[in-house]
């Protein structure tokens, strides 16, 4: 956890001031601009000002550390309520759970290192490659499941992903395992009919197995910056996103847009990636994250 909190320091040190002098106009102004180029959102960094402002006002809160107290507590308020990292599981087994995203996001890997957290909790996990247009993706995939020591089920080159979702839970059932993962084709949420296809595979799931997809991740790439909120958004549109998988978290300079996440579109990141080992997946913690703004050791 020490590592996610100092990866957070590291996207912030830009954003939060180290101290803060005379609260005016310019000063707020300033804050403002950090934390929207950090990528907290333009709705979230006015209302985090505001309350700096605000606190400055009051007697006894006027001095740097109080002010970044106010500052830190009123983002760790968008928070509040988030299962830290927690994924759904399912009364009845198996729980499933569904990966989207669009291309090159590193959503492959990332199933791929969320097979291997499971396995690693003793869980027995399978595996669908639900991703039949890339016959490169199926093979990176099963070479992660490998590592996992998951089930896997794979379905025709160019055949239809809701088969390949059907065919896992199916042998899911069969076997008793735990958990199904379904990973799918990354698509640009700007074409319809993949998108449509998209919420094909969730109806499918959905009436294979009662209550399931259990979760509908979008993993997101961390250094898209607001770009990640468009995504959400739209795909969003055609699928019940429940939670954000953060990737390539160790190659950013920002974070805040877990911030725009949560307050704008109200969807909690449960995972963030830190790097390409299957063990560098790691749950949100959003007292990891608050710790990174006030640049506590």
């Amino acid at each position: 956890m020490r590592r996610v909190a100092s990866l957070w320091r590291r996207a912030l040190a830009r954003a939060i001031p180290r101290s803060f002098g005379e609260i005016d106009a310019r000063a707020l102004e300033d804050l403002e601009e950090r934390l929207i180029t950090a990528d907290f959102g333009v709705r979230a960094s006015q209302r985090f000002v505001e309350a700096v402002e605000e606190a400055a006002r009051e007697e006894g809160a006027g001095d740097g550390d109080g002010l970044r107290r106010v500052l830190a507590g009123s983002i760790r308020a968008v928070f509040e309520g988030d299962d830290e990292g927690g994924l759904a599981v399912a009364d009845t087994a198996p729980t499933v759970y569904l990966m989207v995203g669009v291309n090159g996001v590193g959503k492959t890997t990332t199933v791929g290192k969320i097979a291997h957290r499971l396995a690693a909790e003793g869980r027995s996990v399978i595996v669908a490659a639900a991703d039949t247009y890339r016959a490169g993706a199926t093979r990176q995939l099963e070479r992660w499941t490998q590592r996992a020591g998951a089930g896997f089920v794979r379905g025709k080159p160019g055949g239809d992903p809701a088969a390949v979702a059907y065919d896992a839970l199916s042998a899911a059932t069969a076997r008793g395992a735990d958990v199904v993962l379904v990973d799918t084709a990354g698509r640009l949420h700007t074409h319809k009919d993949l998108m449509k296809e998209l919420a094909k595979v969730e109806r499918v799931i959905r009436g294979r197995h009662e209550g399931a997809p259990h979760e509908t991740l979008l993993v997101l790439d961390a250094t898209v910056g607001q770009n990640g909120l468009v995504q959400a958004r739209e795909f969003s549109r055609y699928v019940t996103v429940t939670g954000i998988v953060l990737a390539k978290m160790d190659s950013t300079a920002r974070g805040g847009i877990v911030v725009a996440l949560r307050e704008e579109l109200g969807i909690p990141v449960r995972l963030v990636g830190v790097g390409e080992d299957p063990q560098d997946l790691e749950p949100f913690d959003p007292d990891d994250f608050v710790q990174g703004i006030l640049g506590a050791p």
